[in-house]
């Protein structure tokens, strides 16, 4: 039967959520504390810690010491309601993570996949280690979410092609779901990495955002209104298409470097330039990035920062962010000195200017990203289910 508003239980509902959120974004609080904070009485704060108590939901975390007469508990969100696991896939490697509800990491592992040709084996051995580390079952997981390259339809869900993960095709994710459940979310990485940035990194509060992922290949991620902006067929963000003056457009698109932008800034054009300007072609680029900032060798520095300000400009002029955040291998090792240049580039030749920062996420930003997504629906399962 559907739920009318101003119900007791919708009203009980709405209550519990609210509370529920208050105690995962404040910390533990006694009974007055989240009366004060919901506007409830104390009487019906009780009854809805009681209520989320018993369903599991809520646990007492201590208590606060007061003045005279006893102390008062303090109560939090219970971290072993429900679980979840946020997995980043490589061509040479598989990382996977458990995180309970409040979304503290409790296992994270990286294997080498023994059957590459086989995702749906290689991905469920890696949360079965994952679960196997941080003693939990497998049935206690709520929602996986997977990040990999290549582009995801945003319909059915299915990876509608990866150049760097050819067994990754449609097909894939129902085999996942057959063996995980129904929530299983696979999303392209530089997604990914934009939650990441808006939930811990230099988008924290930002709703109209962009996120360059420079590195050997090139990646976009694109946040209009709060929400993940990707496409009609899920291609918004291929940026290594990007066609660049006095670069040669692709005659074969199936050729995953033949992009004019990745021509221009991918991992082949950053070693030339290295040359050009007198580094050692031996090293990694985020490593050449690192030893040109080092040496005070500007000239590599801002050749660089003229070639990435060519896409930045180009998503501005269309999307106008506002914020356009440099990440990947090639990002980070710039720093903040790389995303000043850029900015100062872009706005010789873009009416809008942007402004252009360094991201501050910590760790895995694809995998922090899966994180942010499968908590997010996870919690919106398990808290919307407490009457």
């Amino acid at each position: 039967m559907p739920l009318r508003p101003g119900t007791p239980r919708l009203l009980r509902q709405i209550n519990d959520r609210a509370a529920l959120e208050l105690l995962l974004s404040r910390g533990p609080l006694t009974r007055a504390e989240l009366g004060e904070l919901t506007g409830l009485s104390k009487v019906t704060s009780g009854q809805l810690l009681s209520r989320l108590e018993t369903r599991g939901l809520v646990t007492t975390a201590g208590e606060r010491p007061g003045g005279r007469g006893p102390n008062a508990a303090l109560y939090g969100v219970n971290p072993a309601s429900a679980y979840v696991a946020g997995l980043e896939v490589l061509p040479d490697s598989v990382t996977a993570a458990v995180a309970d509800i409040t979304g503290k990491v409790v296992a994270e592992i990286t294997v080498d996949p023994t059957d590459a040709g086989d995702p749906v084996r290689t991905v469920y051995g890696a949360v079965l280690r994952a679960c196997e580390t941080a003693d939990v079952a497998l049935t206690r997981l709520r929602c996986f979410v997977i990040g990999t390259r290549g582009v995801v339809d945003p319909v059915s869900g299915e990876i509608r092609y990866s150049f760097d993960l050819p067994a990754w095709h449609v097909g894939v994710l129902a085999g996942l779901r057959t063996l995980l459940g129904e929530y299983v979310i696979i999303e392209n990485d530089v997604n990914l990495a934009a939650l990441a940035e808006q939930e811990h990194g230099a988008a924290r509060g930002v709703d109209d955002f962009a996120i360059l992922w420079a590195g050997i290949g090139q990646g976009l991620g694109v946040m209009l209104g709060g929400r993940l902006h990707r496409g009609i067929t899920g291609g918004a963000g291929e940026i290594g298409w990007l066609p660049v003056p006095g670069e040669p457009l692709p005659t074969d698109v199936t050729e995953p470097q033949s992009g004019s932008f990745q021509r221009l800034v991918g991992g082949d054009a950053l070693t030339g330039l290295a040359e050009t300007h007198g580094l050692s072609s031996g090293a990694d680029v985020a490593d050449l990035v690192r030893t040109a900032l080092a040496t005070g060798n500007d000239a590599f520095v801002d050749d660089l920062a003229d070639r990435l300000a060519v896409g930045v400009a180009a998503v501005s002029v269309v999307l106008d962010p506002g914020l356009v955040v440099l990440s990947g291998d090639v990002g980070r090792a710039g720093g903040r000195e790389l995303a000043a240049r850029v900015e100062e580039a872009v706005a010789r030749v873009c009416p809008s200017r942007p402004t252009v920062a360094v991201t501050q996420v910590e760790g895995n930003p694809v995998l922090r990203g899966a994180m942010v997504a499968a908590l997010a629906r996870a919690r919106e399962e398990v808290f919307s289910d407490t009457v």
